[in-house]
């Protein structure tokens, strides 16, 4: 076979598959010997049997539906394979993998998965358990790569990257992947995990449901990529969108924006932004143990909600002092928080021996706080430096609850 020339896998049997065609085929010769008078024997259709998988994809290659009931599969992925050249699956193709295979999609391959929501394209276990094969990983940059109308089911049963289980990887360095109507579904792990560097290039009405962990681990570039119809919330370990930490660095707007189904952007570490960043009304933002947001003198923060759609800023768990706080350096007149919450943190000192939910510090830092809750602090509600400023009404544009400290600290 020529490189670049499409190919379509035909079955290969197994010496047992062999072994059953032919007893099938005997069958038909045989009831052939017994034709009755006037009664015309019925041929028996030998029985269709999966293809299996077990080198890798080195020329552009086709996967077609080779059997028509979806819960049966294909193909049977044996041992781990690496695809290295165009690989196209059609609609209704069903690939099973064997205990703990996994696939790769390497730097020079691509997957080309398009299925349709009456015929779609499945990866799942041989056995249909939580956990039986590994995952696949993508580590290519084309722009071709898409799953639409896929299910990705049963991996995890090993780490998919360091220490990580998912039923798909998205690694680093520009690799990219788009999502249309995708399913992941019963990985022990993350459904999707996309590395730092990696790259969502579409992704819509997804659904998420049953992982051992969160349905989704992200970087905070990515977050923007993800749409209001997808879904995150059903079954998994964590019904949040967990966000790694390290923060987000653009010269473009980073819009978040809140999910038809109400779930909360968790957030672990030292998150700092160094962009525009913009929350949408509804959106919730839960912060692991210490974790602390960080408005650097680079970017600045628009948290504009509404009265009847307000912008949450609050611990993992809602106990006092459970993660650290915010704290805005800039300068940026744009920053706002106005109709939110911001509850649970204080859990350690944020800056200069203070510990606060929301904390102003530095020469020319700047906020406006208005129609706020501020409670159940470690520390102080508010605290502001000498050299910062907030909005001179703040004491009465906001609300105050169950802080350790004063609710408002100034420093003059």
């Amino acid at each position: 076979m020529q490189a670049n020339t499409p190919s379509i896998l035909r079955p290969a049997l197994s010496l047992s598959k062999k072994l059953l065609y032919v007893a099938v085929a005997g069958t038909v010769a045989f009831t052939s010997c017994k034709k009755e008078p006037g009664v015309e024997p019925t041929p028996t259709t030998p029985v269709v049997q999966p293809l299996t998988l077990n080198e890798s994809i080195k020329v552009n290659t086709e996967l077609v539906d080779r059997i028509a009931d979806p819960e049966l599969p294909d193909y049977i992925v044996s041992k781990n394979i690496a695809v290295g050249a165009e690989l196209t699956i059609r609609p209704g193709v069903v690939i099973a993998f064997d205990r703990d295979v996994r696939m790769d999609i390497n730097a020079d391959g691509l997957v080309i998965a398009q299925g349709t929501a009456a015929k779609k394209i499945r990866f799942i276990g041989l056995q249909k358990t939580k956990g039986f094969w590994a995952g696949i990983a993508n580590y290519s940059r084309s722009n071709a790569n898409i799953f639409e109308h896929v299910d990705v089911m049963h991996a995890g049963s090993r780490t998919i990257f360091s220490t990580t289980k998912s039923g798909m990887f998205i690694s680093g360095s520009q690799s990219q992947f788009a999502f249309k109507h995708t399913t992941f579904s019963q990985n022990d792990g993350y459904g999707l995990y996309v590395y730092d560097g990696g790259i969502l290039r579409e992704f819509s009405q997804n659904a998420f449901t049953s992982n051992t962990e969160a349905g989704i681990m992200v970087d905070g570039a990515n977050v923007v990529k993800l749409d209001a119809g997808s879904t995150f919330t059903g079954g998994n370990g964590r019904n949040v969108v967990d966000v790694t930490s390290g923060g987000i660095r653009s010269s473009n707007d980073v819009v978040w924006t809140g999910f038809a189904d109400k779930t909360p952007y968790r957030i672990s570490g030292d998150f700092a932004v160094e962009a525009a960043w913009i929350l949408n009304p509804g959106v919730t933002l839960e912060m692991n143990r210490d974790a602390v947001i960080r408005i650097n003198t680079g970017g600045y923060l628009l948290a504009k909600g509404t009265p009847t759609s307000k912008i949450t800023f609050t611990g993992a768990t809602r106990t006092a002092g459970f993660w650290r706080g915010i704290i805005c350096y800039s300068a940026d007149s744009k920053n706002l928080i106005e109709n939110a919450a911001i509850s649970y943190a204080g859990s350690n000192v944020i800056v200069s021996g203070k510990k606060a939910n929301l904390a102003i510090y530095g020469n020319r830092a700047t906020m406006t706080i208005q129609n706020t809750q501020i409670s159940n602090s470690g520390g102080y509600g508010l605290f502001v430096s000498y050299g910062a400023s907030v909005n001179t009404d703040v004491t009465t544009a906001n609300s105050f609850e169950s802080n350790a400290q004063t609710n408002v600290m100034i420093e003059k």
